[in-house]
């Protein structure tokens, strides 16, 4: 089956330099409406503001980035979302990301722009989908339905867990399509291999597999291909912004988007980054009058390649993700972040100190919550109980809770801190 496609052959193939000019353009259209529109860009640029002194792509580096860990601020702010939002702006949805982050959706056809992203991964008319991220509160998995069902797709929205349930619906509604996490299909899969019940090769019909949300190991993604024979490609989206970048047949990097204006930037300097050199994701989305998000900067660290790939596409491609700028940290595609963590130290009076570590087990993320006790404070099932419960809430995670010995948890440590170790 033929799952080599272009969304839109003429903007995926034009010249580099016809590309910039034109995402430019659109990006100081967007930025005098934002101006003139929403508070948030009025404070942020001042009332000295002038358009024209954005001449070329260089010049934006002039626009400050609004920082994806400054947003839980931003819409603590008295406005709703921080002034972001115009007024008059029409909402067709507000998810709820980890934070809380308030992510609103516009009445536009493929808002998220992830129409053209599981087009070019690969996805055809007829495709049976299982989607596997949250239909809850956050915006991942309602997105990739909407997106897979305008392109024709039937989709299955079974969402996260439960595996024994995901194994029986891919079997029984021969499903050939799945989006979600890396580690969850490669769990999915191992279950199956584990099991008496099952035969791969008789009794699944899997063929492609999207996926995202975390980093995908070399041997996870030989060993599907291999071993279970699923074309796996990537894509790169957020709750913020929607889609980002994807992988294309050759898996050489992630494409850049066409309908998003993506800049690598030095976080020291606030310069451009050359290709190869490590910089700032940061994000302009294009013609949104209801959330425009200008230069925002999704704090992932990441490098990139300006040189034309062998599909054809002359966009530039992120070749490596190297991790990320700040101490917001994404676990089984879920991002955390400090203030979250500091809210659960808070809550119990008993803690002295606390601090998460994120560690990686059998492809699988593990999320420990160290905890310190006040002096005279005996650990107790009930109060890992209780600390477990505020993780789930807050969190919107499961993980571990470990007590430790009074001075374990250092002054000077992250608060934070991310184990992972990827090949």
């Amino acid at each position: 089956m033929n799952r080599v496609n272009f969304y839109d052959k003429t903007l995926e193939t034009m010249p580099h330099e016809e590309r910039l000019k034109r995402k430019f353009q659109q990006f100081k259209e967007d930025l005098k409406f934002a101006y003139e529109n929403c508070s948030y860009y009025k404070e942020l640029l001042g009332k000295d503001f002038n358009i024209e002194d954005i001449k070329n792509f260089e010049d934006i580096t002039q626009i400050p980035i609004t920082k994806k860990s400054e947003l839980v601020s931003i819409h603590k702010k008295t406005e709703v979302f921080g002034g972001i939002v115009p007024k008059n702006a029409k909402l067709s949805r507000i998810y709820i990301s980890p934070g809380p982050i308030y992510d609103p959706e516009g009445k536009e056809e493929d808002y998220w722009k992830l129409k053209s992203i599981f087009v070019n991964t690969g996805f055809i008319p007829e495709d049976r989908v299982m989607i596997t991220f949250s239909f809850h509160l956050v915006p991942a998995g309602i997105f990739c339905d909407n997106a897979l069902r305008e392109i024709g797709c039937i989709t299955i929205p079974t969402g996260v867990g439960n595996t024994e349930i995901q194994i029986e619906t891919m079997k029984n509604l021969k499903v050939t399509g799945y989006v979600g996490t890396p580690s969850f299909l490669h769990l999915i899969v191992k279950k199956i291999n584990e099991s008496n019940e099952y035969d791969w090769e008789r009794d699944f019909n899997l063929q492609l597999a999207v996926v995202a949300g975390e980093m995908l190991p070399k041997a996870m993604r030989k060993e599907l291909e291999e071993d279970y024979k699923i074309t796996v490609r990537q894509f790169f989206a957020t709750a913020d912004v929607g889609g980002i970048a994807y992988e294309c047949q050759h898996k050489c990097g992630l494409h850049f988007s066409e309908y998003r204006l993506i800049e690598v930037v030095n976080p020291e300097t606030g310069k451009h980054c050359s290709p190869g050199e490590p910089g700032e994701l940061v994000v302009s989305t294009l013609n949104n009058k209801t959330y425009p998000l200008l230069r925002f900067g999704t704090g992932d660290l990441v490098t990139y390649e300006r040189e034309k790939c062998e599909c054809g596409r002359t966009a530039l491609r992120i070749t490596e993700i190297l991790g990320r700028v700040d101490l917001v940290t994404k676990v089984r595609g879920m991002f955390i972040h400090p203030t979250q963590v500091q809210e659960i130290i808070r809550k119990f009076e008993y803690i002295e100190k606390g601090k998460i570590v994120v560690t990686r087990e059998n492809d699988y993320d593990i999320m420990t919550f160290m905890v310190e006790l006040k002096e005279g404070m005996e650990p107790t099932e009930t109060l890992k109980e209780n600390i477990l419960n505020a993780l789930k809430d807050i969190l919107k995670l499961r993980g571990e809770v470990k007590f430790v010995k009074p001075g374990t948890i250092k002054k000077d440590d992250k608060i934070i801190e991310d184990q992972r170790k990827w090949n």
